[in-house]
């Protein structure tokens, strides 16, 4: 399975539909994504089929319909987003991403102690 499969935003988000539940019906989908998004079922179905021709679901038929699961799994979308997020605007250093953030938004308490436990257990 290739993980690096590039799907857009809004194919991300028919993907966070697939990876919170599956499988999963077109109309499911349609569902899903009706309470979230002004979205004509022809799009949904677009950018299903979309995915579908890169891979980055599959799908199985069951009676006159067809269940979608995803194939990309999100932990590696994820780490290729933010990977590239780190390349492109900060070198491919996080540290400058972190102080980007506490300069620009207020960092809770509770984000600062996350911080420090993941720089101690990091240390380790």
């Amino acid at each position: 399975m290739k993980n690096d499969i590039a799907i857009s935003e809004a194919e991300s988000v028919v993907m966070e539909v697939l990876w919170g539940q599956h499988p999963l019906s077109a109309d499911d989908i349609v569902t899903a994504l009706a309470q979230q998004h002004d979205w004509q079922i022809a799009t949904i179905k677009t950018l299903i089929n979309r995915l579908l021709k890169k891979g980055a679901i599959s799908a199985v038929t069951e009676g006159r319909r067809y269940l979608y699961t995803p194939v990309l799994r999100r932990e590696d979308w994820l780490h290729r987003q933010s990977a590239g997020l780190l390349d492109r605007l900060f070198d491919g250093r996080v540290a400058p991403l972190v102080a980007h953030f506490g300069q620009h938004r207020k960092l809770s308490k509770k984000d600062i102690a996350e911080l420090k436990q993941i720089i101690q257990d990091m240390e380790k």
